[in-house]
């Protein structure tokens, strides 16, 4: 199944300049979106996690049901303010801006082996500020995965971890 075919190019969102890539209409089909979850279970099961991270938002959508998929619990890296109790903060450079994600302390256990998953890698920023926060929190980062990844942004050079990608976009 070409996944390709689901995913639609937005120019200018959320900004002037931005090519917005949408996994909504993914989404909305159950055959892709199964496809796309057994295709990411095949990629993160050889790096063996006891834990699924999804990063906010969209990595959410990603994360719940690949966690399910490949038979591992959750956790959430979350945007600044949105988690109960003590957090852990890491601030992270967006190809559009900045922002800062956040973690419950002791999210993870030490040794615990994670994925962090996203809907798309950029520039590598957000993926590297949840790796700094669960390493500190003594997890062991076994690899990130997104669905797409905008290659020529170098993201994947960026990053201190195994990374794999459904879909792959080499312009803008």
């Amino acid at each position: 199944m070409d996944l390709k075919a689901h995913i639609r190019q937005i120019p200018d969102f959320p900004k002037p300049g931005i090519n917005f890539f949408d996994i909504s209409p993914l989404l909305a089909q159950p055959a892709a979106w199964r496809t796309a979850m057994a295709r990411m279970g095949e990629i993160v099961r050889p790096w063996r996690p006891d834990l699924i991270a999804g990063i906010d938002a969209r990595g959410f959508l990603v994360a719940s049901p690949l966690a399910l998929e490949v038979g591992v619990g959750l956790l959430m890296v979350r945007k600044t303010g949105k988690l109960p109790g003590r957090v852990a903060r890491a601030a992270y450079g967006l190809e559009y801006g900045a922002d800062e994600v956040e973690i419950q302390h002791e999210a993870v256990q030490r040794g615990q082996r994670v994925v962090i998953v996203d809907d798309l890698l950029a520039t590598g920023g957000t993926i590297l500020a949840a790796a700094k926060l669960l390493r500190a929190d003594g997890a062991t980062v076994a690899g990130a995965a997104c669905l797409i990844e905008l290659a020529f942004l170098g993201g994947r050079q960026r990053l201190d971890m195994p990374f794999q990608s459904l879909m792959s976009y080499d312009s803008e």
